[in-house]
């Protein structure tokens, strides 16, 4: 908008109803502007408003004088509050903050939904009756419906059956049984991934599907890395979405860890070759290398991932030193399939399983544990830096059994 002194040296331009009735002086039309597109609940600029109202009002008619009417007359001023006398109030104190949850409460409420599926199921089932082979077919389809899979759920079926037939069984006795079944299954695979120091740095590669929150995961990974006193270096490549070079970028800046990147669409292998030389010139310890989310039944995407690992065994001939595939629990039977075909293409070491609180079907983990016997890691419960621990094999089962510590 003009100011005022440009207003004084330049002729007044008339606008349309101006020249209609002849007022001011005639100009030739000046280009119209680019419109400003004011979003809903938008403000109107001050300058606008002014301007629109010295337009309605120059076309309107001058009214005639009205006699102002009398003044009424002003009422009298309230007495002032009297102060009571003595010491002033003391403000409350600041609330303290809510204390943080242990990692044993944050994983019984991210599998809440899982333990209340399961528990109300067996609630409904084992009800102050004698067992009976029906209420151990309604128990086995119940566990099946929470994708702990076929072969485990037979298993849980024929502990809870063993030596209580015709005789009453609680609830809370089923889920003990459950407990300790799921322990028993998930203990040998419960392994902490392993640095090995004399492998520097050593390479971890993160493969997925897309959205299984690779990305998140590396920058957690990179928190505890960090917290232990390691270098870590990121490698942006997820080369496709830009978006996950940017989130890498700023997990980077968090952690205080080098982050190497390419521009969208660059080649993910030569960013690989890149980022383990610059890995290695720094004197890393760790190079987690992120990679594009890719659907386990592409044959022309699961080849890019082969070249990958290729490419990379030309600078280092034993990297990468882990593959971890990061698994979304939501996704259910179809995370079966990603641990059979990603562990043939990508050479998978271990499982990462994340977005358990967001589904009730947490068993799927039980279920892949049972059919693969693959290495777990890692399991996320949340979104935060602080929601990604190594997996116990105790306490996931107590807290999907819906058991306390």
């Amino acid at each position: 908008m003009a100011s005022d002194e440009g207003d004084k040296t330049k002729p007044q331009k008339a606008g349309f109803f101006g020249r209609l009735f002849g007022r001011g002086e005639t100009a030739a039309p000046a280009p119209e502007p680019t419109p400003e597109i004011l979003t809903p609940g938008a403000e109107v600029k001050p300058d606008d408003a002014a301007a629109e109202a010295a337009s309605v009002a120059a076309l309107a008619p001058t009214p005639e004088p009205v006699a102002p009417e009398p003044a009424a007359p002003e009422p009298e001023p309230a007495p002032a509050a009297v102060q009571p006398s003595g010491p002033s109030p003391v403000p409350a104190p600041p609330a303290e903050p809510a204390p943080k949850l242990s990692w044993w409460e944050r994983l019984r409420t991210g599998l809440s939904r899982s333990s209340a599926s399961i528990g109300q199921g067996i609630a409904d089932v084992f009800t102050k009756r004698k067992l009976d082979a029906g209420m151990l077919d309604e128990l086995e389809d119940i566990l099946i419906q929470a994708d702990l899979g076929v072969a485990m759920a037979t298993r849980i079926r024929n502990a809870v059956g063993q030596g209580r037939f015709d005789k009453d069984i609680e609830p809370a006795e089923v889920k003990q049984v459950l407990a300790r079944e799921i322990e028993a299954v998930l203990t040998p695979v419960a392994k902490p991934i392993a640095i090995d120091a004399g492998k520097k740095p050593f390479v971890i590669l993160v493969v997925g599907v897309n959205g299984s929150g690779k990305t998140t995961t590396i920058g957690k990974l990179a928190t505890n890395f960090a917290r232990d006193g390691k270098k870590v270096v990121l490698a942006a490549g997820d080369t496709f979405r830009a978006a996950a070079i940017e989130q890498l970028q700023i997990w980077g800046s968090r952690v205080g860890a080098t982050v190497v990147a390419r521009p969208q669409g660059a080649d993910a292998a030569g960013l690989a070759f890149d980022a383990i030389r610059e890995a290695r010139d720094s004197g890393a310890d760790v190079l987690l290398m992120d990679t594009a989310g890719r659907l386990q039944n592409r044959k022309e995407l699961m080849d890019e991932l082969e070249k990958i690992v290729r490419v990379m065994r030309k600078v280092d001939a034993e990297a990468p030193h882990a593959v971890l595939l990061v698994l979304d629990a939501t996704v259910g039977q179809n995370a079966m399939s990603q641990v059979e075909i990603f562990g043939r293409t990508a050479g998978v070491t271990g499982l990462v399983m994340t977005k358990l609180d967001g589904t009730a079907r947490g068993g799927i983990l039980v279920a892949i544990a049972e059919k693969f016997a693959m290495p777990v890691h890692f399991i996320g419960v949340g979104e935060g830096a602080d929601d990604l621990e190594p997996f116990a094999a105790r306490d996931f089962a107590r807290a999907i059994a819906g058991l306390d510590d």
